[in-house]
């Protein structure tokens, strides 16, 4: 019999973050720190409109680029938020989850051989839907030293004259790492100098805890060679709702909806809904949850610091990146020992590439609670570790 499979998806590497949450699936009692999505419910009345909207029979499929009411109202939110202006009709497109976005940007925009430059450590999806698109992804290891954020030099080294996209992961996942604006204006210069294209991943724009959030939108230049990716899952605590979406320049636009019309037909309509109530009226959940996220990251900070265990001061989304290369152990060997020994699950920092390596995410979208209790194991995890290398010595 032929092979049934495409070499490209049988080569492709499954999900880092899910083969580690399988482990975790088959344990007892273990507290699991390695899933990145809010602890909280989605706020009651963002649910009640999605509950009026199936009381009142709104079952049926909406155009493919979405509800005409929620487009309005995802331009409206990113005018009041980023001072920039999308036409609803032909510029915003809403999508299943903000992965959606990511795969049919990338397809709706790459050429087979054409480069797209990855900063990483980042959000695993990336990397395989460049290559599901045809193209050929770049990656740019970003640096503890600064902070993880991407630099106009590191930029500029990868470029060749293949290149087509740079993926704009921040706030970052899973370093918690942000772009401020001075930073966006000098990466800003090399993309335009290079004629190049900007996907710019904002689904934790929301989640920012040093001044505002900035997009590269803002800055001259940026907004028209710019598809803007946000959604609903972690500023509304709506992740099983599946709802994302894009804007951006309405020729990219009008060709992703072509792929989205033949892949999906259009989002939930239950969520769409919802998410047009999460817009008009969420402003103040949204607050309430990211001042709770800002003192768990404040405490685990605390934690670390109190224990020697080095970490960078992450200013965005809800994960902190502290690095054990002190143990010479490989991330994956730590994780393991940590879950094995301590009964807590964290995501070894490979599994968002290799530059990930000597560091581990540890999610704070959990209450206090447990994370105070992760805390103390792994204290006592990391002494028993150093103890352990003295004796060696």
């Amino acid at each position: 019999m032929r092979d049934p499979l495409s070499k490209k998806i049988v080569g492709m590497k499954p999900s880092g973050i899910r083969k580690f949450f399988d482990i975790v699936n088959e344990m007892d009692d273990v507290i699991s720190l390695s899933v990145g999505e809010p602890d909280f419910d989605t706020p009651w009345h963002i649910r009640d409109e999605g509950i009026y909207s199936l009381e009142k029979g709104r079952t049926f499929y909406t155009s493919n680029a979405g509800l005409k009411e929620l487009k309005v109202e995802i331009a409206n939110y990113l005018k009041r938020k980023l001072g920039v202006s999308y036409h609803y009709q032909n510029e915003v497109l809403v999508t299943v989850g903000g992965s959606e976005a990511i795969d049919i940007a990338l397809r709706a925009m790459i050429n087979e051989g054409e480069e797209v430059l990855v900063p990483q450590p980042s959000f695993v999806s990336y990397e395989p839907c460049a290559l599901m698109a045809g193209g050929v992804p770049v990656i740019i290891d970003l640096k503890a030293e600064n902070e993880f954020r991407l630099t106009a030099q590191e930029l500029r080294d990868a470029i060749t004259d293949k290149t087509k996209v740079l993926v704009l992961p921040f706030p970052n996942n899973p370093t918690g790492a942000i772009m401020e604006r001075k930073d966006l204006e000098e990466i800003a210069e090399v993309i335009i100098e290079n004629d190049i294209f900007v996907i710019s991943d904002e689904i934790y724009s929301e989640l920012t805890y040093k001044d505002e959030h900035v997009s590269i939108v803002c800055i001259p230049g940026m907004q028209e060679r710019t598809v803007l990716i946000n959604g609903f899952s972690k500023a509304y605590a709506m992740t099983g709702w599946r709802l994302g979406y894009a804007c951006g320049p309405k020729e990219i636009i009008e060709q992703m909806t072509k792929i989205h019309q033949f892949a999906i037909m259009c989002a939930p309509t239950t969520s769409q809904y919802a998410a047009i109530e999460a817009l008009k009226n969420g402003d103040e959940d949204v607050r309430e949850m990211r001042e709770s996220y800002n003192q768990r990251r404040r405490f685990m900070l605390h934690a670390f610091r109190n224990m020697g265990l080095e970490c960078f001061e992450p200013y965005g989304a809800f994960y902190v990146f502290p690095c054990i290369k002190e143990f010479g152990m490989t991330s994956e060997e730590f994780a393991e020992r940590f879950l094995m020994e301590e009964k807590v699950a964290a995501v070894p920092g490979t599994a968002f590439g290799d530059s990930g390596e000597g560091y581990l995410r540890i999610s704070y979208a959990y209450s206090l609670e447990n994370l105070k209790e992760a805390l103390g194991r792994l204290e006592h995890f990391v002494a028993r570790l150093r103890k352990e290398m003295q004796d060696k010595a």
